[in-house]
């Protein structure tokens, strides 16, 4: 059974930094491709950033480039997010998923993905 625990959020001025970080367990993690999405009050989910495991591959959200980083540990089998230069905009519930043809479909999303419970991100102004 999929299962993922996001942490490491909070609230942050803006200009500031983060790291998301996502637990990953019940499935061969080198497999997999793990993604970020996000979802913010009165919004759809959006797509932030996902990594092949594999290969180290990864794909960005033209909002995030530049500024979010997207790595993974296969020795803790976790993923991070770390985000710089954070604005208001980047305000949101954040929640990692898992499948091996995640990034293929990145930055849309499969039905049945396992979802985190999330983790707040607040960006003040």
């Amino acid at each position: 059974e999929v299962q993922l625990v996001e942490s490491g959020g909070g609230l942050v001025q803006a200009g500031g930094s983060l790291r998301l970080s996502c637990a990953t367990s019940g499935f061969t993690f080198d497999d997999y491709a793990i993604g970020w999405f996000r979802q913010a009050p009165g919004k759809e989910r959006e797509g932030v950033s996902c990594i092949m495991v594999s290969d180290g591959s990864t794909r960005y959200a033209d909002s995030v480039k530049g500024r979010f980083t997207i790595s993974s540990d296969s020795a803790k089998n976790t993923v991070s997010l770390q985000m710089n230069s954070l604005k208001p905009e980047d305000t949101a519930v954040y929640y990692c998923a898992a499948d091996p043809v995640l990034c293929d479909y990145f930055p849309g999303e499969l039905p049945y993905y396992t979802w985190g419970q999330g983790t707040q991100v607040t960006v003040s102004s």
